[in-house]
């Protein structure tokens, strides 16, 4: 009987480990997998696949492949799927393979991707928005293909941690921009192939890729200046139908040794015909020492304090000139008033010539007093950009180009207004649509006129599938205006209260992926940005929507332009 007992309580608790009966996938893999299913419109061709979480690896769900309770691969290319990648990617730990390929999945790729991927593959899909933020945590991926996409924007640095990346495809997609730094410290991979984008700027960045790169092709971009020598060592080269200079590359500067340092006044000491090493000094040496200092030491001694006290006096008297003039530049530089706010570069006749390190003389420079940032100090007199220390990677538009696009800022074209502005929809000649912010004057004060363009650096640089990307910018002529992505479902307060036919859009998993998706952009504003960027305005009317009802979070970094009275 003890056998019996002991026997029907060993079955009991390997019952209880086991879970519920029949039930043989990870709960957060399965629960991941049914909201796939749920975004793809519960697709008909996919066998055993349930929106109710199911067993995807008790029952054999098609495409799917597990390693004990946990889901390792997806491969389902080319089977028509329709819809988005959902919101619960990051969940599946033990996914190692994702294969949906040649699909019709569209929407923008999820900020959290699964992190232990090695493999992954959204070819020949219809995804737009950034490269996802999430690809930098991917340190195990050696196989990345997101080309034939719609994906847009610059690519950002998101390559350093991915050491183990062998082939990275991102062809016939609309990504601009230079090329990113991190993409230089891809030691390991083999291909890459970034055909058919709008890449700009030059291609030195993929110079140390050469050893170990066997296939490149950077055809039909708008590259330009040289192309890297050590491009001849890969045997796959493809460049055509960019802007390179004709001719090699020309050869990098000389070396210029550093100059020679003045020698320092040493007493000579007597030497013979031939020295001797130390530790074997001869015994005439040895007995000068015992009997103390000769004729030479004692001259140098003496030459050496002489020396030594002109330079002192000589330091004196510089420091008197200095003192006296600082005193004469004091009494005409008064209204001189701490350092500048922005730093720009002043024209070239205003430039201070550099001292030499090698003259004696000192000389006293004054310094230009500051002036005032106003777009004429920043375009010129003549409306020409001078160059900021502080870049800006959103592009210049002038007034009368948004003045074209905008029907003149008609009542027409008006998408809303808020506390800074109105905003308008931008119709541009090639097809593009933009919505163009026309910042109020009244609605800044003096400092945040003169910060303007620091803002516009700083919100040109965020980049967030779940945030409203800036794309442009113009302060011609007194102007403040900002140039942004056109979203064009209207915004989530429109969808919860102007009718009950546009609330009853947002289905229960419609709300937890706004929800989600703005939580994952203000996390990126607190966690991810360097300084943290504070909202100030978060609210309903400033979430837009897409035809996918994924969020985009809207004036990202304006609380740098809000008058300081709405600060405290």
């Amino acid at each position: 009987m003890e056998a019996l007992a002991a026997a029907l309580a060993a079955g009991l608790l390997l019952s209880l480990a086991a879970g519920p009966a029949g039930a043989d996938t990870d709960s957060a893999d399965a629960a991941a997998l049914g909201n796939l299913y749920t975004s793809w419109n519960s697709p008909s061709q996919l066998a055993g696949w349930s929106a109710g979480g199911g067993d995807p690896c008790g029952a054999a769900w098609q495409g799917v492949t597990c390693s004990g309770a946990g889901v390792t691969e997806i491969k389902l290319p080319g089977i028509g799927l329709d819809g988005s990648l959902g919101y619960e990617l990051s969940n599946l730990f033990s996914l190692k393979t994702l294969d949906l390929s040649s699909n019709n999945l569209h929407g923008s790729i999820p900020y959290q991707l699964p992190p232990n991927l090695t493999y992954l593959n959204l070819a020949s899909n219809n995804f737009s928005g950034n490269l996802p933020y999430s690809i930098t945590n991917m340190a195990s991926i050696e196989y990345l293909n997101l080309s034939h996409n719609s994906l847009s924007n610059q690519m950002g640095d998101l390559f350093g941690n991915l050491n183990s990346l062998s082939e990275l495809d991102v062809s016939f997609n609309k990504l601009t921009g230079d090329l990113p730094n991190s993409i230089g410290s891809l030691s390991n991979l083999s291909s890459l192939y970034m055909q058919n984008n709008q890449f700009t700027g030059s291609v030195n960045v993929l110079r140390g890729l050469s050893p170990a790169l066997t296939t490149l092709n950077i055809a039909n971009n708008n590259f330009s200046g040289w192309i890297p020598k050590e491009f001849s060592s890969i045997p796959d080269l493809t460049l055509g139908g960019n802007s390179f200079a004709n001719g090699p590359a020309p050869p990098p500067p000389p070396f210029m040794p550093p100059p020679p340092q003045r020698p320092r006044n040493r007493p000579k000491q007597p030497q013979g015909q031939g020295d001797a090493p130390k530790g074997s000094e001869s015994p005439t040496i040895q007995s000068d020492k015992k009997q103390g200092l000769g004729t030479g030491p004692l001259v140098g001694i003496i030459a050496g304090s002489i020396v030594a006290a002109l330079c002192v006096l000589l330091l004196l008297i510089c420091c008197m000139r200095v003192r006296k003039r600082k005193d004469d530049a004091s009494s005409e530089t008064k209204d001189f008033v701490g350092p500048l706010t922005v730093n720009i570069e002043r024209a070239s006749s205003r430039e201070i010539p550099e001292q030499s390190l090698e003259d004696s003389s000192i000389a006293a420079v004054k310094l230009p007093h500051p002036e005032k940032m106003t777009p004429e100090r920043v375009y010129g007199k003549n409306g020409s950009m001078r160059k900021m220390k502080v870049p800006i990677t959103a592009t210049p538009y002038t007034v009368a180009s948004l003045q074209v696009a905008t029907n003149s800022f008609c009542q027409d074209s008006l998408l809303g207004e808020g506390s800074l502005g109105r905003v308008y929809k931008a119709d541009f000649p090639n097809g593009k649509v933009l919505a163009v912010k026309k910042i109020d004057s009244a609605a800044l004060s003096l400092q945040e006129e003169d910060n303007f363009l620091e803002a516009v650096s700083s919100m040109s640089r965020l980049r967030h599938p779940n945030i409203v990307p800036l794309t442009g910018y113009c302060v011609e002529h007194g102007q403040r205006l900002l140039v942004y992505e056109y979203v064009g479902n209207g915004t989530l307060h429109d969808m919860l209260h102007f009718t009950d036919e546009m609330s009853r859009k947002l289905t229960w998993n419609s709300r937890v992926r706004i929800a989600l998706g703005t939580a994952r952009a203000l996390e990126y504003l607190h966690e991810v940005c360097l300084p943290s960027v504070v909202h100030r305005n978060f609210k309903s009317s400033n979430i837009l929507l897409d035809e996918e009802h994924n969020p985009h979070l809207s004036d990202c970094g304006l609380a740098a332009l809000t008058p300081n009275t709405e600060r405290q």
